[in-house]
């Protein structure tokens, strides 16, 4: 299959992903483009097989770049094989709060784009205290602290599940 990763990417974890992704894709033999959402106005979908969207979760909002990309593309979405994955540290816990607040982030972002995913993925994504300026780093270690998440803001924390990712992109390609 020709398959079109388009992502965008804050900190730089959901790229992180998307070329995770990319490169696991084409080690099963697909071929792959991966896209900044920044950079596709111009995309024609129609050369793709199947297309994977990706962006991170931030005051429950999904980045505008990616958001115009579905919104324009939402038809030809809905006529392909087509996945959004969303990236966001709730992902990495099990708190029922967390997950229906990211359920209403995708609901958000489906009536914002008249594209309703077929599937959804949701991947934990990272600290990453070395991109996060003051405010940030405070608001982020407040964050860890009302989740009893130990993190140390000199050192960035990974909390995306590689394994699973590799298991859900094998799922949704059948295999």
């Amino acid at each position: 299959m020709k398959i079109l990763i388009a992502y965008a990417s804050t900190e730089g974890q959901t790229r992180k992903i998307a070329r995770f992704c990319a490169d696991h894709l084409v080690e099963q033999g697909h071929s792959v483009e991966v896209l900044g959402a920044a950079d596709s106005k111009d995309v024609d979908l129609a050369r793709f097989d199947a297309a994977l969207l990706a962006a991170s979760v931030h005051a429950g909002r999904y980045q505008k770049p990616l958001v115009k990309l579905a919104k324009r593309q939402a038809a030809a979405l809905t006529q392909m094989k087509s996945a959004f994955m969303s990236v966001s540290l709730a992902a990495a816990g099990d708190n029922a709060d967390d997950w229906e607040g990211l359920a209403d982030c995708v609901k958000r972002f489906s009536e914002q784009t008249g594209w309703t995913p077929a599937e959804v993925f949701h991947v934990a994504g990272a600290f990453r205290f070395s991109e996060y300026d003051f405010f940030k780093s405070w608001a982020m270690r407040w964050i860890a602290a009302q989740k009893n998440e130990d993190v140390n803001p000199h050192e960035d924390k990974e909390c995306t599940d590689w394994d699973a990712l590799r298991e859900t992109l094998d799922g949704w390609l059948g295999g």
